[in-house]
């Protein structure tokens, strides 16, 4: 389909380069592209979906986005409304995405919808949907805190009609699907940050060294060049992680466990290092003018996106045999 047929460090490798782009906007809107809303398709979906739509995505001929996040729905995917109902030969959508990154210039969602009446985690499918069929309606630009050369759109379907061979895989298996795609977006969103955070912990010592306050540089602080240290020392932890996490993934791995602490140290360091930096620039850290303050706003998001820290701790807890089990309602 137009591929280089590479294994799937190569992916990592590319989103962890891309962390040069000085800014989080840019980097995500191509994850989603390449690691976000097709890695279903090109694993599960029929030779006419992926010529239809993985072969242009692949060329860069057309833009993909994925339509999972609801008004209501966020991390609790089983929780989404939007349905698809066949009728004729084609399913008949109704609903709305929200948080829809690339949704205002997409040419294709890579949709989950309900598509039966059973349990939550069996009643969903995944679907190709065209942007520009009829009843597809983009409601606004979400104006965010940061990332802000990504747009983010709100996105309602009324009566939109797709064929139904316009389907990724199994009907019904769609939210199985979705997780294992969740896998490859959230080890991407670990290696994006890679570069970054270690420019921003260079950057911020090129700053102390430079700036004087009570007659020394502010890097000779012991607290500020301890903290930087600590930070470097996090920055490489989570790089073996990663590594590790795409070492076993390749070789075919379930690593959910894994790709889920990737994901959630991702987020707790961006956190942490952008704010610890940023504190070290002082005054001039709260301007728009410096590197840290961007990706203090840029980067808060990966606490939240791809799925909640709350949502990783819970997976890990899953996988640790610790998640207390749901019990049943007293009559």
């Amino acid at each position: 389909y137009g591929g280089m047929g590479l294994d799937f460090s190569y992916s990592m490798a590319v989103a962890e380069e891309l962390g040069y782009i000085t800014c989080g906007g840019i980097p995500m809107a191509i994850g989603v592209q390449t690691d976000m809303a097709t890695p279903a398709l090109a694993q599960f979906g029929s030779d006419r979906v992926k010529r239809e739509f993985l072969a242009p995505s692949i060329s860069g001929d057309i833009v993909a986005c994925l339509g999972v996040s609801e008004v209501g729905s966020g991390s609790d995917v089983a929780s989404i409304q939007t349905r698809a109902e066949k009728k004729g030969g084609d399913y008949v959508i109704n609903g709305g995405k929200m948080w829809t990154t690339n949704g205002l210039q997409a040419d294709w969602m890579c949709l989950l919808a309900n598509t039966g009446q059973g349990p939550a985690h069996r009643n969903k499918s995944l679907i190709c949907l065209p942007m520009k069929t009829k009843g597809v309606h983009i409601s606004k630009k979400i104006e965010k805190m940061g990332m802000w050369s990504s747009d983010t759109a709100q996105v309602f379907f009324e009566d939109v009609r797709v064929p139904q061979e316009y389907l990724i895989g199994e009907e019904g298996q769609g939210f199985t699907y979705q997780m294992i795609q969740f896998q490859a977006e959230r080890m991407w969103g670990a290696a994006a940050t890679l570069i970054p955070l270690q420019n921003i912990i260079q950057d911020t010592i090129a700053y102390t060294q430079s700036r004087k306050a009570f007659g020394q540089p502010i890097l000779n602080n012991q607290t500020v060049h301890y903290t930087l240290a600590e930070l470097e020392t996090e920055v490489e932890l989570l790089r073996a992680l990663l590594y590790r996490t795409v070492a076993l993934y390749v070789q075919g791995n379930d690593v959910t466990k894994f790709a889920s602490m990737c994901k959630l140290k991702a987020g707790r360091l961006a956190r942490e290092v952008t704010d610890q930096c940023l504190q070290f620039w002082g005054g001039m850290g709260f301007t728009q003018e410096v590197l840290v303050s961007r990706f203090y706003r840029d980067f808060r998001l990966i606490s939240i996106g791809g799925g909640a820290d709350e949502v990783m701790l819970s997976i890990i807890c899953k996988y640790m045999n610790t998640l207390p089990k749901p019990q049943p309602l007293k009559k």
